[in-house]
């Protein structure tokens, strides 16, 4: 359910929660049941309110029937994805789910999922897999989707247990540890919570809060769970989290890298040079301080005395990759990016707050992180404003947002859907007279071409680029689920060669508009049916917690009845098709991926199926951002002067861009790191296949 509700292409904050699939209610294997069969809860329901700092989207309750039956009812609707949920938890004489059943719709389609334990066996089957295991002992099935309150009976659970630990079907094991207190509420409804870290279900501890009698309290992840009439406690559960994770990541931090004593020399490397756009075999790069001192031949490159040496024999040596559109989820999330090579990354919007946050405590040293170039997420108010936005209600708020924005040392600001478009010509004069860099999604109403003549300076995501084509209909709402449905049902029978197509990419290359099409995201949306497994995860199973790996699999978005699944991969086909003329015309490509942060290397995987050359692919995640931003001149690639971001690989990407995902040394400026280090900090278990 966390997964679903946060995830997907374009889905902003969509990853940060595959962690948690883990622990959400199974759904019923049947018809999908209609929403207006669903339970429907009683007044004297317990209920939270779903919301973020863009606003509320959604309502959660949970009730008790007299037989101790455990019930609960889920509506959300984010950005136009709907979700309709229930769950009926029935517990077994251990204590333990014996029952459970889920139903109702997610933006995958039919929810159904159950689970069940009958004469010593424990059964279940769910949107992406089915199975049975042998039930001797206590077990806690951790589930594929359902409502919130499937997981607070789990934490429930977890937080009662011996030692906070739960065994876990279909496999694993969970443990709670807690964190810190926090006093929420006034007066008569003052309350002490207290904040646990979930371990076990995913590569990162998730934070989660219970009351003084041990029950869940809420969620706080990007979106939130607050009980109604706590709406105020968003704010001040965030910090209070985040403060009390920070002191395990700064011993993390400050254990992980390690500052040579001196020069450090890469030799006999597979060198890529970015700036020229090929790879060279049998180089040394000297590094000293942070910064490059040396490239050149291994014979004629003379490494100082006294220098620690790498050989780099069968091994390619590369600049950090970028990763232009990931929304930070966590501290954890700068292990995870830096084990896989990814020394920078752009994030289109998050929440204010923690950005700022881990920008001071990385400045300290005291958080490990890519170097992070952030946007502020700036949106209009209404039903699908942007969970982590800064809501603007007229132009001027919207202009006082960009200054805000610049003051607080944002590069760039990003518009959303929901933005009135009226507003951009103002916003948008004000951001570059600031010297920010302006991008985004495309207010509903408005073309991507009307966008561009407004002055953005990048487009986000290869579905807006294709709805210069839609029909008006789809443009008239494009700020909800058409804008995933609409190119899925008409991309397929565009003509890109011809108007509006031809003249629209050929503007985009003329006028220097980038392009960050995330493609990995929209494989996700288009391609996948329920249980395939996603090749943009496929390297890293059996290396993460079964329950997240459980997410991989994971299917697209449903398809329209009047359609089918192989309507949605021609149209995924055509966008491929698209981001393959958008090449040939000129127009700047950067790699983002908006995922959970190891998708970075599908994404270059499809930009070769589009045409690039392995070099031309790792270019969009190097040279292409830093000049993006303009940080061309200190990184991105790899030069006398530049700073030292490098990482090095088992293997050559020149051949198999698969390659990418064998890093072995890992180096930010003065900072040298082993990446089977970072990759066990980030909660993997090994090296991806």
């Amino acid at each position: 359910v966390f997964r679903d509700k946060t995830s997907g292409g374009d889905r902003e904050m969509t990853r940060l929660a595959v962690i948690f699939a883990a622990v959400l209610a199974a759904v019923a294997a049947q018809a999908q049941t209609p929403t207006a069969e669903l339970e429907r809860p009683p007044a004297d329901a317990r209920h939270w309110v779903i919301l973020s700092t863009g606003g509320k989207h959604g309502d959660s309750w949970a009730w008790a029937r007299p037989d101790g039956t455990r019930v609960s009812r889920e509506s959300l609707n984010l950005r136009g994805m709907v979700w309709e949920l229930d769950t009926v938890i029935r517990r077994g004489a251990d204590g333990m789910p014996a029952n459970v059943v889920v139903r109702g719709m997610t933006p995958s389609g039919d929810a159904a999922e159950t689970f069940s334990i009958a004469e010593g066996l424990a059964t279940w089957q769910s949107p992406v897999d089915r199975g049975s295991a042998p039930y001797t002992a206590p077990r806690y099935y951790s589930t594929f989707g359902g409502t919130m309150d499937t997981s607070a009976a789990f934490v429930e659970k977890l937080i009662a247990a011996p030692g906070q630990t739960l065994d876990l079907l279909p496999g694993g094991r969970a443990r709670a540890e807690k964190l810190t207190t926090l006093d929420v509420g006034e007066g008569a409804t003052r309350k002490t919570i207290t904040c646990w870290a979930l371990t076990g279900i995913g590569s990162a501890p998730l934070p989660v809060w219970t009351d003084e009698q041990g029950r869940f309290f809420g969620l706080n992840y990007g979106l939130a769970w607050l009980p109604a009439g706590y709406e105020g406690a968003l704010k001040p559960t965030e910090k209070a989290q985040e403060d009390a994770l920070a002191a395990a990541v700064t011993k993390l931090s400050r254990s992980l890298p390690r500052t040579p004593a001196g020069p450090v020399a890469f030799t006999n490397v597979r060198l890529y040079d970015a700036d020229a756009l090929r790879f060279v075999a049998d180089q040394t790069v000297v590094v000293d301080k942070g910064t490059i001192v040396a490239v050149g031949p291994a014979d004629r490159t003379t490494v100082p005395a006294g220098a620690e040496r790498i050989d780099g024999r069968g091994k390619t040596l590369l600049p950090g990759l970028w990763d232009v559109h990931m929304h930070v989820g966590g501290d954890y999330t700068g292990f995870q990016e830096l084990s896989m090579g990814v020394t920078s990354v752009r994030d289109p919007g998050n929440s204010d707050t923690a950005t700022l946050s881990r920008a001071e405590r990385r400045a300290k040293g005291d958080l490990l992180f890519p170097e992070v170039y952030p946007s502020s997420l700036i949106d209009g108010k209404g039903t699908y404003s942007a969970q982590v936005a800064n809501v603007a209600t007229s132009e001027a708020e919207a202009v006082e947002l960009v200054r805000q924005a610049q003051a607080k040392g944002f590069r760039g600001v990003k518009f959303y859907g929901t933005f009135d478009p009226r507003w951009l010509p103002a916003a948008i004069a004000e951001a570059h007279k600031l010297g920010l860099h302006v991008h985004g999604h495309v207010p509903a109403g408005i073309r991507p071409l009307d966008a561009v003549n407004a002055g953005y300076d990048e487009i986000t995501h290869i579905n807006w680029i294709m709805m210069q084509a839609m029909p008006g209909s789809v443009i008239e709402v494009s700020n909800g689920i058409a804008r995933f449905e609409g190119p899925g049902r008409y991309a397929r029978n565009v003509d890109l060669d011809a108007e509006p197509m031809k003249s629209f990419v050929a503007t985009l290359a003329a006028k220097r508009v980038a392009s960050d099409p995330t493609m990995v995201a929209f494989e996700s949306i288009y391609v996948p049916e329920n249980g395939d497994l996603s090749p943009a995860y496929a390297p890293f199973v059996g290396t993460l917690p079964p329950t997240v790996e459980r997410g991989f699999r994971a299917g697209g978005f449903t398809v329209p009845k009047d359609l089918t699944r192989a309507d949605y991969r021609a149209s995924w086909a055509k966008m491929v098709q698209l981001l393959s003329r958008m090449r040939a015309a000129g127009v700047p490509i950067v790699a983002g991926t908006d995922g959970s942060g190891i998708e970075i290397v599908r994404e270059l995987e499809i930009y070769q199926e589009a045409g690039f050359t392995p070099a031309e692919a790792i270019a969009t995640a190097t040279i292409a951002p830093a000049r993006l931003v303009g940080a061309e001149k200190t990184t991105g690639s790899i030069a006398v002067g530049k700073r030292s971001d490098l990482f090095l690989v088992e293997g050559d990407p020149s051949t198999r861009l698969g390659d990418l995902r064998q890093t072995r040394i890992v180096m930010m400026g003065d900072q040298l790191m082993d990446a089977d280090a970072l990759r066990t900090a980030a909660g993997f278990s090994g090296r991806p296949k």
